[in-house]
């Protein structure tokens, strides 16, 4: 299976994220918007890395062509799991849009260090949300010429 190359074809979205709340409305973006890419939901670090591995119950994942990670998780920090990702040989390949509440400059900095394709910091404002997640999705089906899945 390989990335859509028309840029239209629905993609495969990995989100990271242990807020409800943030998820709740991740979701809500991508169906008030009618994005119709697959958005699949897991809720602690070690789980993303199950999950990206295809391990266990991820045995049968859909490898995906985006990932939005939120850096403060439970038993896997999201900067360790970008870490993980980026040294990743199979994983590598894969962008990553760090998704999180932080603004302070050493996440920021750190992210980028480990190689996160985008730093976004999540607005606190609903509408304000949604915009965000669709402008996301826009660039990177729209936009961004993906690699193939590995």
């Amino acid at each position: 299976m390989t990335a859509p190359a028309d840029g239209k074809s629905p993609i495969e979205v990995l989100l990271v994220e242990d807020d409800p709340g943030d998820v709740l409305m991740t979701q809500e973006a991508f169906e008030e918007h009618k994005l119709r890419n697959r958005l699949t939901v897991v809720s602690d670090g070690a789980a993303a890395l199950a999950y990206l591995r295809q391990e266990g119950e991820y045995a049968d994942a859909v490898p995906p062509d985006l990932i939005l990670l939120d850096l403060n998780l439970p038993r896997r920090d999201g900067r360790e799991v970008l870490a993980e990702i980026k040294r990743d040989e199979q994983l590598c390949r894969i962008p990553v849009v760090v998704l999180t509440t932080s603004q302070a400059d050493e996440d920021i900095l750190r992210s980028y260090q480990l190689h996160a394709n985008a730093y976004v910091t999540k607005p606190v404002d609903f509408e304000r949300f949604i915009s965000v997640v669709r402008q996301i999705d826009e660039f990177f089906v729209s936009v961004v010429k993906l690699p193939p899945r590995g």
